[in-house]
């Protein structure tokens, strides 16, 4: 029999990180290949904003692996929005079969507030900042 899978801690995992992929090694174990594929787009736009804190606004390089950061960070938030917001009878039915049912609080749906939050946010911001770069270039 497989362990419990928490709703709460899903959702919660999929805020803080998201964008490493830590909800989807959660959910389905460390042998998931586009978990691990999470980190590639994140630690490269990780190093657009290295680049552009050496070598200033300038760097064209920067101006492309920036926004791969935003996108990673919206979809963490996605994954976090669509966990919360998801059922519960689905959610048991779905990762934890065979299971007795469990009756989730408020801790998902606060959970899906604050990503509604952070992510509307990072996602405008990185619309903002991709068409002004392109538009200045």
């Amino acid at each position: 029999m497989t362990h419990y899978r928490s709703k709460t801690v899903a959702t919660w995992l999929a805020f803080a990180g998201g964008a490493l992929g830590l909800h989807r090694f959660y959910l389905r174990g460390l042998g998931d290949l586009p978990g691990w594929l999470h980190a590639v787009p994140t630690l490269a736009g990780l190093a657009g904003v290295q680049r552009m804190r050496e070598l200033g606004q300038d760097d064209r390089l920067a101006w492309l692996l920036i926004p791969l950061l935003g996108l990673m960070i919206s979809q963490g938030m996605l994954c976090a929005i669509v966990y919360g917001l998801t059922p519960d009878a689905r959610w048991d039915a779905r990762y934890n079969p065979g299971q007795p049912a469990h009756a989730t609080a408020w801790a998902p749906v606060l959970g899906v507030i604050a990503a509604l939050m952070v992510g509307g946010a990072v996602l405008m911001g990185t619309i903002a900042f991709s068409g002004q770069k392109f538009f200045e270039w």
